[in-house]
């Protein structure tokens, strides 16, 4: 069937609607929900900020020995590098950290036997107890909030 030029016009205007609209719907933001969002998480981490004062450590402190715990291998400690790459730091910021850290006994820091370049870092007995005080403490809060938490994480979806 031919269609004339105003009716091919009129289709072709309509498939754009169409179109923006569909693209619009996908595109749409949920402000409430990334507003929900952002505020648990900042309820979380004043919370989490407040416990790591409470015991002696500065949030870099507790960052570190979170992330060297958490994210390193059994069978391989993080070093320097990684976990300026993990904190979001450059890596002079993570050894000026690192060398606080090991004067007040928190972490050790040794040669990587493979490639002497390489400095490891590891908890020390005062360390791990230190990050226990305030994880177990961060973890019962976040364990509080996981169900404001997964209501907004569920609207992402």
């Amino acid at each position: 069937m031919l269609r004339s030029k105003q009716d091919r016009k009129s289709q072709t205007a309509t498939d754009s609607q169409k179109k923006r609209v569909a693209r619009k719907s996908r595109d749409t933001v949920d402000y409430r929900a990334l507003a929900e969002f952002r505020l648990q998480l900042r309820r979380f981490l004043e919370f989490s900020e407040a416990n790591t004062r409470k015991n002696n450590l500065t949030s870099q402190q507790y960052q570190a020995l979170l992330t060297i715990k958490g994210l390193s291998r059994p069978d391989y400690h993080m070093s320097v590098g990684e976990l300026a790459d993990f904190l979001l730091v450059k890596n002079h910021t993570a050894v000026g950290l690192v060398d606080r850290m090991v004067k007040i006994g928190l972490l050790k820091r040794f040669r990587d036997s493979g490639d002497g370049r390489r400095i490891l870092v590891m908890l020390t007995h005062k360390g791990e107890r230190y990050l226990s005080n305030v994880a177990e403490l961060n973890w019962a809060e976040l364990r509080s909030r996981r169900l404001a938490l997964a209501k907004v994480l569920k609207s992402f979806s």
